[in-house]
């Protein structure tokens, strides 16, 4: 019978070493588990009984109906709808286009759940508007990509999905939780890109606020505006689970975008319907390897051994906070955001849960990373979605993103010193 750390090195460095490789992430994390598996002396169908339970669960078709929600509603106009609405309610200010895009993004988020769909939805209506009022290619990108961000975010989001799922912690409580953080962080990056504009004297735009434009603009969006109403509201008032309002949001969708605006076509809906499946296969492949691989670490108690072995070097909660930053922060640079979550989520939730930090908050403070991780090559998929828009090279558009991810690193230390401000809203109404 093989001891913890033999184990411990089987997981973690085959995982890392297949990973430098450049194996693919679902197929490093087959072979590291199957491998502790096999030396552990455990039979390989307790594997594939582990694989089919993973993905044999409910609350996870949340995930692809969003998916599918976020790319039906981007097809049919309603995303273009949103951005028009949002440009009306912020004129005549500097950098005001820059402001309208983080606005835009705002709305999207609470439809798409997706950092990386946000950025195409938004980008794809609002980066040649940037470019041609002057805005620097780079920095016009970075605006986008940070934008894009607010997507894992804002609910409904697919990370926070997937951790609750992984925790068993209520869905709904965290999407509670990342309202008021949500907001937060738009709001102060939409006064952040008009202190950059200034910054980088970027005019003021020629139109001005008006009332009637506005009006117009709402009257001709109302549908699309409805969608994060409905969806948010359904969840929040307990007329449907946040699993049932995927399935709301993307029947909407399809109604609204092909028989209100007619802009999506029946190929338009396959088209969707298959990009949705071809996301969601892949994330499938690694959700069923990486439960896998997360019993093997339960089985030999490993969270157990680095909660210890994490508070034998310091039992300061803020110290905690720092070293799994610097880490999650580290490794958003070469693993998206979805495999973070379902990969370190078992491995730091005992050791945040030792040290008396809520799962809850902590889980607004993974996602905040994840979506720093977003913004940082050489994965940085936002920026990669960006660049392609703005027509950027990659190296533009990550030297003008800095100033962006600084901004997020001070909202992570603001609510991590804060954790009311993402445990206001679940503790007050979810213990009514």
């Amino acid at each position: 019978m093989p001891d913890q750390s033999t184990i411990a090195l089987i997981l973690f460095g085959g995982l890392a070493v297949l990973i430098l490789l450049r194996v693919p992430l679902g197929f490093s994390l087959a072979v590291a588990g199957m491998t502790a598996y096999i030396v552990g002396g455990d039979s390989l169908l307790t594997m594939a009984q582990s694989y089919y339970d993973s993905v044999n669960s409910f609350p996870l078709i949340a995930v692809p109906m969003f998916f599918l929600a976020g790319i039906v509603m981007e097809r049919g106009g309603l995303s273009r709808r949103l951005v028009d609405v949002a440009e009306a309610m912020i004129g005549g200010i500097r950098g005001g286009l820059g402001m309208v895009t983080i606005l835009a993004s705002m709305f999207f988020s609470a439809i798409s759940g997706s950092g990386p769909a946000t950025t195409a939805a938004v980008g794809g209506v609002m980066v040649p508007s940037l470019l041609e009022r002057k805005y620097p290619r780079g920095f016009a990108g970075a605006i986008v990509a940070t934008g894009g961000t607010l997507g894992v975010m804002i609910p409904p989001s697919i990370l926070l999905i997937l951790y609750g799922v992984i925790t068993g912690v209520s869905i709904t409580g965290l999407f509670m939780a990342a309202l008021l953080p949500g907001l937060l962080i738009g709001v102060g990056l939409i006064l952040f890109v008009h202190i950059m504009c200034r910054i980088k004297g970027v005019h003021a735009e020629e139109s001005r606020f008006n009332f009637a434009n506005l009006m117009v603009s709402v009257r001709r969006g109302i549908l699309a505006i409805l969608a994060p109403i409905i969806i948010l509201g359904g969840i929040y008032s307990g007329i449907f689970t946040p699993t049932e309002s995927a399935v709301v949001a993307a029947v909407y969708g399809i109604i609204v975008a092909m028989f209100v605006y007619k802009e999506l076509t029946p190929r338009g809906l396959w088209e969707s319907v298959k990009e949705t499946m071809s996301i969601t296969g892949r994330l499938g492949i690694i959700w069923a390897v990486s439960t896998a691989y997360g019993e093997v670490m339960a089985m030999y108690q490993i969270p157990s051994m680095l909660s210890e072995w994490l508070m034998s070097i310091t039992r300061n909660p803020y110290v905690i906070w720092l070293l799994i930053c610097i880490f999650l922060t580290f490794m958003g640079c070469i693993m998206n955001s979805m495999s973070q979550v379902i990969i370190f989520t078992p491995i730091f939730a005992p050791v945040v849960q030792a040290v008396g930090i809520d799962l809850v908050h902590f889980a607004i403070i993974f996602v905040l990373n994840a979506e720093i991780g977003f913004l940082t090559p050489p994965l940085g998929t936002n920026l990669f979605v960006a660049m392609d828009q703005a027509k950027c090279s990659l190296g533009e558009i990550s030297r003008a993103v800095i100033p962006f991810i600084l901004f997020l690193f001070l909202m992570m230390a603001v609510l991590i010193l804060l954790p009311q401000i993402s445990l206001w809203l679940p503790q007050t109404f979810l213990s009514l």
